[in-house]
C-alpha cells in the first residue's frame, strides 16, 4: 500500500521502474498513445507533441458522444498521465525546437502513415543522425512494405482482413468483429515490449534502435495458436459450431449457454463428467473424447436444452465444487458488484489541472507487489509548452 506522498506504508519510497525516462509521443488515435500510456504508468515522463488548436484527432473521436472538459472520454482514458506541448511540424522553427527536445529524449513514438515523418524530416534515419541512442517506436497499419501500405490502418478493417472476424459467431452467421479495438491495443502492447527490449539493449551496448510494429502483424500474432493449427492441418479452414460457437477448434461443451435466468460459460472439459454433474443422461453416451469434436453440435444442443431447466447459480453450485471449468457471464454492472473485482482496486480517479475529473482503469501491472496508480489526468492542447521549453532550454 502507498500513501498520498507515494511512500510505502513501511516508510520505504517506491520508485517506478521507468522514472527518469523521457518519452515523446507524436502519435494519435489509440495504438501509439496506448503504448505511451503504459510507459507513463511504468514511471516515464511522457510529453505529447500536438498540433496547435486541433491537437490529437482522438480528442474529438467520441464514444457514445461522451465528452468531458471539451475532449472525448476516449482521449482522456488513453492520454492520462501525460503532458502536452503544441508544435506545428510544418513550421521550421517549431521543428527545430522539437529536434532539440528529441536530442534529450529516451524514446520517441509515432504512428503516422508511412512517409509522413520522412517528409517532416523526423523519420528514424534523420533522428538517428542527431541522437543515435534514441529508441524510436513506430506503428503502421500494414508495415512499410507490400501492396497494403496505403490502406487505412483502422481497427475494424484490420480485424476483417486478418481473418479474425470470420472466427466469431455461429456457423451460418456473418463474420463478427470483436467489440474492442483489439488491433490497436495489441499493437500498442507489442510496441511497449519492443521499446523495453530496446532500452535494455541500450543499457548494455549504448546503442539505440528502430522498433517497428503494425496493426496487421499484431492481430496476426494474436491468432498464433489458431493459425499454427491451420497451417499444420493442411490449411483446412476450421468449421464453426452451428450453435454456441466460442472457438472453432474447440470441441463440446466449449461455449456460452443460456440458463433459466442468465448465461453460463463452459470451458473445455469431459462431456461424460459434465453429464454426471448435471444429471444429464443424454451426455453419458459420448465416452469417446474424439466425438466431442466430431459430434460437437449434437452435444451442444443437448447441453443447451438441459441448462434451460435451472438458474445459473444452481448450475454453478453443481459444477464449481467438482472443479469443472465454468463461469457466470457478467455484464459490467454485475461485474462491479463482485468482491473479486472490488478487491483488485482496478479503478482510479484522474484529475486535470483545472479540477475536471473522471474514473478510469489503472495500470494492470504490479512491481514488487506495488500497484502503479496515477491521479494525473490528460493534458489540454499545449498545456505544458512554456514549462517544457523553459525546462529543456528550447
Amino acid at each position: 500500500m502507498r500513501n498520498e506522498s507515494g511512500d510505502n506504508m513501511s516508510g520505504v519510497t517506491f520508485t517506478k521502474p521507468l522514472e527518469g525516462m523521457l518519452v515523446l509521443d507524436f502519435s494519435q488515435f489509440l495504438s501509439g498513445p496506448s503504448a505511451a500510456l503504459r510507459l507513463a504508468d511504468l514511471g516515464a515522463r511522457v510529453i505529447k507533441i500536438e498540433r496547435p488548436v486541433v491537437g490529437d484527432i482522438c480528442r474529438t473521436l467520441y464514444i457514445s458522444n461522451l465528452e468531458l472538459d471539451g475532449d472525448s472520454t476516449l482521449f482522456h482514458s488513453i492520454n492520462r498521465n501525460k503532458e502536452s506541448i503544441a508544435a506545428d511540424l510544418k513550421d521550421s522553427e517549431d521543428v527545430r525546437l522539437v529536434k532539440r527536445l528529441i536530442e534529450q529524449a529516451d524514446v520517441l513514438i509515432q504512428n503516422f502513415r508511412p512517409g509522413v515523418m520522412q517528409k517532416l524530416g523526423l523519420d528514424y534515419e534523420a533522428v538517428k543522425a542527431i541522437h543515435p541512442k534514441l529508441i524510436y517506436g513506430e506503428i503502421t497499419g500494414y508495415s512499410n512494405e507490400g501492396p497494403w501500405v496505403g490502406k487505412p490502418g483502422q481497427d475494424l478493417l484490420v480485424q476483417s482482413l486478418s481473418g479474425m472476424t470470420w472466427l466469431n459467431g455461429d456457423q451460418g452467421q456473418p463474420p463478427t468483429p470483436f467489440g474492442l479495438a483489439l488491433a490497436d491495443m495489441s499493437a500498442g502492447a507489442h510496441l511497449v515490449q519492443g521499446i523495453l527490449a530496446g532500452l535494455l539493449r541500450r543499457g548494455i551496448t549504448g546503442e539505440g534502435c528502430h522498433v517497428q510494429v503494425s496493426l496487421f502483424e499484431s492481430i496476426l500474432d494474436f491468432q498464433f495458436m489458431e493459425l499454427t493449427t491451420f497451417l499444420n492441418n493442411g490449411c483446412h479452414l476450421p468449421v464453426r459450431s452451428e450453435i454456441h460457437n466460442a472457438n472453432p477448434y474447440m470441441g463440446a461443451p466449449y461455449g456460452i449457454y443460456r440458463t433459466k435466468d442468465g448465461f453460463l460459460a463452459l470451458a473445455q472439459g469431459s462431456v461424460t463428467e459434465l453429464g454426471k454433474l448435471l444429471q444429464c443422461e443424454g451426455l453419458l453416451g459420448y465416452a469417446d473424447p474424439h466425438s466431442w469434436l466430431t459430434e460437437r453440435d449434437e452435444i451442444k444442443r443437448i447441453v443447451s436444452d438441459h441448462l434451460l431447466r435451472k438458474s445459473t447459480r444452481e448450475w454453478l453450485d453443481c459444477l464449481e465444487p467438482a472443479g469443472f471449468p465454468c463461469a457466470e457471464v457478467l455484464n459490467w454492472n454485475q461485474l462491479m458488484q463482485q468482491e473479486a473485482f472490488q478487491t483488485l482496486n482496478m479503478m482510479q480517479e484522474v484529475r486535470r489541472s483545472n479540477g475536471s475529473a473522471m474514473i478510469t482503469t489503472r495500470c494492470p501491472v504490479r512491481i514488487d507487489g506495488q500497484l502503479l496508480p496515477s491521479a494525473k489526468g490528460s493534458p489540454r492542447i499545449g498545456e505544458d509548452t512554456l514549462k517544457v521549453r523553459n525546462e529543456y532550454q528550447l
